[in-house]
């Protein structure tokens, strides 16, 4: 406990080169347990994304490009499918549910998702906004808005003839859900009714909505769908099912499949990442080095001195180690509290720009782990100045060149 006091006591002395050091350590463990906090929340809100659903259903091409664009709504789809081909899988007797997802249009850079009738749906031009559309965009109960052909931020193409009217903002979910628009599959349709070809139909009259409400608004193609199972052993019959369908060429993908394999194509940049915070603390930890070990010559005089009161050796290797171990846990210490407030300070930008929630939890075992490693390196280096230390007091005994 003595060995304690004597180092607090001398890094207070040393209080400012003390200070920059341990914030030096601090940035870089708050960027260490920054970049670990967001991929592991980011794998999180992933997988919480596509709980539940058994498969996904796309025209064929590749398994991460369908995962994206159905379940995130990045990048889009190669081609559709045909509504025939949805009735017929939903109508399968080991399919427990099935929804149809139509994309390809938005809102002021958000997407909308045509998907199955909803309970309080009565009009095809009703839309339900998710919590991040409505809060950014400022949209209440009975707000109209006008949709987008395509899926840039501005476009050139609007369907203004036919305005959607809000019934609906649903509570934040942390997942794509918040930053779409929803609507009616009918509704989908009535906006394309008068299309031809991904365009307006050149020289044909326009249809309006009122006339557009009168019309069998009955899709003929979706994007892709989801399907739950009555029974998880029949998954694999269904997806081998689904690939091989001659009505048209479909692709059959297991969610967790899907997104192991999309981890697994980011694994080398999470990696990279991840070492270069490890060299950053590094970085932070040599610098303690190097101030205790520019200090030690400065510092022989004191180390005489407590060797005239008493000290040993041992006592004065000690001293540095102890002063590391501070410096290292103190820069711990604070790099947890720096995390903590740049997870408040970011929360709301981050879900409302990136969908990605981190919450203000305890670290977890890993993070404890990591902190840990960070202070058996600091103890580890501290071991080096205090060699020096016991090596010069040795030579120097009590007394000291001036």
């Amino acid at each position: 406990m003595y060995l304690l006091r004597l180092a607090l006591a001398s890094l207070n002395n040393r209080r400012f080169t003390a200070l920059l050091t341990v914030f030096a350590i601090a940035l870089s463990v708050c960027l260490l347990l920054a970049v670990e906090r967001v991929r592991t929340e980011a794998r999180a809100s992933f997988a919480s994304t596509i709980s539940g659903t058994d498969l996904i259903v796309g025209t064929r091409s590749g398994s991460v490009n369908l995962l994206l664009y159905s379940v995130f709504r990045i990048g889009n789809a190669t081609n559709n499918i045909r509504w025939e081909s949805f009735e017929h899988f939903a109508e399968h007797p080991r399919v427990s549910w099935a929804i149809p997802i139509s994309l390809g249009d938005s809102h002021r850079g958000y997407r909308v998702m045509g998907t199955s009738s909803r309970p309080f749906a009565e009009d095809p031009f009703e839309v339900v906004l998710g919590a991040e559309v409505a809060e950014a965009l400022k949209y209440t109960l009975d707000d109209q808005l006008v949709l987008a052909h395509g899926v840039a931020t501005v476009s050139l193409v609007k369907h203004d003839d036919k305005p959607f009217r809000v019934v609906g903002i649903l509570k934040r979910t942390g997942t794509p859900v918040d930053r779409t628009l929803h609507i009616n599959l009918a509704g989908m349709e009535a906006l394309h009714i008068d299309w031809q070809n991904g365009m307006p139909a050149r020289g044909a009259a326009r249809i309006d909505a009122e006339q557009a409400r009168q019309l069998d608004l009955q899709p003929k193609q979706i994007t892709a769908f989801m399907l739950g199972l009555n029974s998880k052993i029949a998954t694999f019959t269904l997806q081998r099912e689904i690939n091989g369908y001659r009505g048209e060429p479909l692709l059959a993908i297991l969610p967790g499949v899907a997104l192991q394999e999309l981890w697994s194509l980011m694994g080398t940049a999470e990696q990279a990442l991840f070492v270069v915070s490890l060299f950053v603390v590094l970085t932070g930890l040599i610098g303690m080095l190097t101030a205790i070990l520019t200090s030690l010559n400065e510092r022989r005089r004191e180390m005489a001195i407590l060797r005239s009161v008493g000290a040993r050796p041992w006592h004065i290797a000690g001293l540095l180690v102890v002063e590391a171990f501070s410096l290292a846990l103190a820069g711990a210490l604070f790099g947890l509290l720096l995390l903590y407030v740049a997870i408040a300070v970011a929360q709301g930008p981050l879900q409302s720009h990136y969908g990605l929630y981190l919450p203000l939890a305890l670290p977890s075992a890993y993070e404890w782990s990591l902190l840990a490693g960070i202070l058996l390196a600091g103890l580890l280096m501290g071991c080096v100045p205090a060699w020096r230390a016991y090596r010069q007091s040795l030579a120097d005994g009590l007394s000291i060149r001036l």
